[in-house]
């Protein structure tokens, strides 16, 4: 069921002929990670669009942009993360209690109670029923499972960030995929563009980005060029996003060759030769379409969302259970390669522009409880 909290029926009626109301949920606002970027360059564009635009988060990261209206409700321990999100939820719900938006639409990207839509970033926590049975006996499992039911519940429309994580949805939760949608995946900002070029014969640079290195396979990535560099000793490896501290472990018997920069706000992709991304579990991977739109060929595991998006003319996709030397040979092709890299594109007014008929059908299903617009439905398989 939804929250109880209500909105007249009278102050919504003919809001769908107009411009939509559009607040925004997201705990940490600015272009502060893959999620919250997407949520950043989302909102900037719906603005643009003619939108009103509001957003509840906890604290806005960056400087507020100009015409959306934010609204930080304090930051909340990080930790445990299942609490963190319970507490971010009443906070949310206190504030729409005392703050009442008459007509709004309320679209969340995070474990929330109380939304119209809701985008789903990142692998169903249900992933965990593949693993052994005892993990369900801790606390933290059950309220990530109870969290992420709810959310999903109580949403009109779940709108997945990429096919692979719709894919997972329809199969962990069959009974909510009614209220699934098309893929709505990110758009890409055009940074500075790699200048074609064959790597040195014994080097060239090669980059990895992720904060949350482990997922995103860096003990992979770490093996595979220890190993290049037998035949490539002055192969460079540039890791940009997890803290030199947390991942210097992995380089106990490394003397050079390696640069662990830690977070940057903005990663310079001309600077590598091709892109690594081994993840075990990437729902898309916002740095394989970002290194693309650079023209910097890719080597990506094929359990990344992003996947479908590269070709032979922009790189190399592996399944994720190959052995090293396969990776290693794919890293040795790419950083042969002379000819261009075709450029990805995908604005993100294509991505807000994609989603307004959702919005139109969640109000219009708000207005009208009784209709529920239909999407064209779409075969769903599910690699198990």
């Amino acid at each position: 069921m939804h929250n109880q909290i209500n909105f007249p029926a009278a102050a919504v009626s003919g809001v769908v002929q107009n411009k939509l109301h559009l607040i925004h949920v997201v705990r940490r606002y600015g272009p502060v990670g893959g999620m919250e970027r997407y949520v950043w360059e989302l909102t900037l564009q719906l603005q643009k669009l003619g939108y009103s635009v509001t957003v509840i988060c906890e604290r806005c990261h960056a400087e507020k942009p100009k015409g959306i209206i934010v609204h930080e409700l304090g930051e909340i321990a990080q930790r445990p993360h299942w609490l963190a999100a319970l507490r971010f939820d009443r906070h949310v719900v206190r504030w729409l209690a005392v703050n009442p938006q008459p007509g709004a639409l309320i679209h969340s990207h995070e474990r929330i109670s109380f939304h119209d839509i809701t985008t789903f970033h990142a692998s169903p926590f249900a992933t965990t029923f593949e693993k052994p049975w005892w993990r369900l006996l801790s606390l933290r499992v059950v309220m990530q499972l109870f969290l992420e039911r709810r959310e999903l519940t109580n949403a009109r429309y779940i709108v997945p960030n990429s096919q692979f994580v719709k894919q997972q949805l329809a199969h962990y939760y069959p009974e909510l995929a009614h209220k699934l949608t098309t893929p709505v995946m990110p758009g890409v900002v055009t940074g500075l563009p790699r200048k074609s070029h064959k790597a040195p014969s014994d080097g060239g640079v090669i980059g990895f980005v992720g904060k949350e290195w482990k997922r995103k396979g860096l003990p992979i990535a770490v093996a595979a060029i220890k190993q290049l560099r037998r035949t490539r000793p002055n192969l460079k490896f540039v890791v940009v996003g997890p803290d030199a501290a947390e991942v210097q472990h992995l380089f106990a018997d490394w003397q050079d060759g390696y640069i662990l920069k830690g977070w940057c706000d903005q990663t310079h992709y001309a600077e590598f030769d091709v892109l690594f991304h081994p993840a075990t579990a990437e729902p898309y991977g916002m740095a394989i379409s970002e290194a693309m739109a650079a023209r910097l060929p890719v080597v990506i595991s094929d359990v990344c969302g992003a996947s479908v998006h590269v070709t032979l003319a922009s790189g190399t996709v592996l399944p994720l259970n190959v052995p090293v030397e396969a990776w290693v040979n794919a890293l040795d092709y790419q950083l042969n390669r002379t000819e261009h890299v075709p450029k990805f594109e995908r604005s993100w007014r294509e991505v807000a522009q994609q989603y307004e008929k959702y919005w139109h059908a969640a109000m219009e299903e708000k207005c009208n409880p009784a209709k529920r617009p239909e999407f064209p439905a779409e075969r769903l398989s599910y690699p198990l």
